[in-house]
């Protein structure tokens, strides 16, 4: 019997076809060996023959929102590429993501994955098509990330009430540390499994495995969701900021 996520993808493939792709590829969790059905995203990359101009916009608008009835599609999210723009780490790309359309670059974490342990769902593999990433582009990539996008969020209090931040900020702080010292990727597991080692407060790395991990998950009430935001702020600050001045 197949699972509620190989149904979806069956079904995600299939629409896809009249657009005649070269290639369909998964990374993150589900690359990764961490997927977490119905709370994990199934995070993909399609290879279009050639970039899509206004029709194929409708079009791959058109085959989401048909896919909404299906389980778990508001967790599908795919970006579209073609060969003659993999090259350009910077370049935005039609996405699909949260519901509705975007623009967004496919980053080099995301196409070292690809490389690394990327899914071939269909199609030629990353290596036949796209560029590999140098080290000193990766690494500049994860320290810009952290100093310009994590560290001005950590100040923003109001966000890390919410477990989305709470879960990002550590698990994505642990993975780029790894790939600072070492120059490998880590999967969130690994990376929670990390997080005490680096000093992270044990009462949030142990919230974000039970919530991650256990079923039913747990639902923190009002006076641990201020704690918990406290808790990380106070470790993800200063630990962001070491972790910056030693690669820049």
């Amino acid at each position: 019997m197949r699972t509620r996520t190989e149904a979806l993808l069956g079904c995600f493939l299939d629409a896809l076809t009249p657009l005649r792709p070269r290639a369909v590829w998964a990374h993150g969790s589900l690359a990764g060996g961490d997927y977490q059905e119905s709370r994990s995203d199934l995070d993909l990359i399609a290879v279009l023959p050639a970039p899509p101009g206004l029709k194929t916009v409708r079009e791959v608008v058109s085959l989401h929102r048909r896919l909404r009835r299906e389980p778990l599609a508001a967790k599908l999210h795919c970006s579209y590429l073609a060969p003659a723009t993999l090259d350009d780490p910077g370049r935005a790309h039609l996405t699909w993501a949260h519901g509705h359309v975007l623009r967004r670059p496919v980053t080099p974490v995301t196409r070292r994955e690809l490389h690394a342990f990327g899914r071939v769902l269909h199609g030629e593999a990353p290596g036949g098509l796209l560029p590999p990433v140098p080290d000193q582009n990766l690494r500049a990539f994860v320290v810009a990330d952290q100093r310009n996008y994590w560290r001005p969020a950590v100040d923003r209090a109001r966000l890390w009430r919410q477990d989305i931040w709470v879960d990002l900020g550590l698990l994505t702080f642990a993975r780029a540390t790894v790939t600072l010292r070492e120059g490998r990727l880590i999967s969130k597991r690994e990376a929670l499994a990390g997080l005490p080692d680096l000093g992270a407060p044990a009462e949030v790395v142990e919230d974000i495995t039970r919530r991650r991990y256990e079923d039913p998950a747990p639902v923190g009430d009002d006076a641990w969701l201020t704690r918990r935001a406290t808790l990380t702020r106070a470790y993800l600050g200063p630990a962001i900021d070491a972790l910056v001045a030693g690669y820049e």
